[in-house]
């Protein structure tokens, strides 16, 4: 089945409630009753995303952890104040899970690697194959962008 490029970009609107273990929060939570599990809400980083993120951060990993936890947390959202004077645990956890609802599995200096040339080319080829536009492959997350890039190395087989 071939897929519509609405279909593909559809994975970069859906958001995620993660549960945040305990031990990295700051309360109890055991104490306070009210409070039956702690979720915040994330979305998947696109291509445009990524680019914005390693732009701004440059060879910084501490910034380039807090722009991409900005960027990905849609509930509650935070300011980059906020975000820095958070636990870095809870950081390190919130970063992983937002690798991988992206289909992220590459390290932060590898993720700067991973956007610079390889990704022209793929915008390239996917709009030779698939007949998309620059705008449309930059909101696709890296997951859906390397899925696609190894459907057409497949077929080229």
């Amino acid at each position: 089945m071939v897929l519509k490029a609405e279909e593909l970009l559809a994975g970069s609107s859906i958001t995620h409630e993660i549960e945040l273990p305990e031990e990295l929060l700051s309360f109890n939570m055991q104490e306070d009753t009210e409070r039956e599990k702690a979720v915040v809400v994330l979305r998947p980083l696109t291509v445009k995303d990524i680019q914005l993120i390693v732009k701004a951060a440059k060879d910084n990993n501490v910034l380039t952890s807090s722009l991409m936890l900005q960027q990905a947390l849609i509930e509650p959202k935070l300011k980059l104040e906020q975000i820095n004077s958070m636990t870095a645990g809870l950081v390190k956890f919130l970063v992983e899970k937002i690798n991988q609802i992206s289909g992220l599995s590459v390290s932060e200096d590898g993720l700067s690697k991973l956007v610079q040339a390889p990704l022209a080319k793929a915008c390239f080829i996917m709009a030779k194959e698939f007949g998309w536009t620059p705008q449309q492959v930059s909101e696709m997350t890296i997951g859906q962008i390397l899925l696609y890039l190894e459907m057409v190395n497949e077929g080229n087989r």
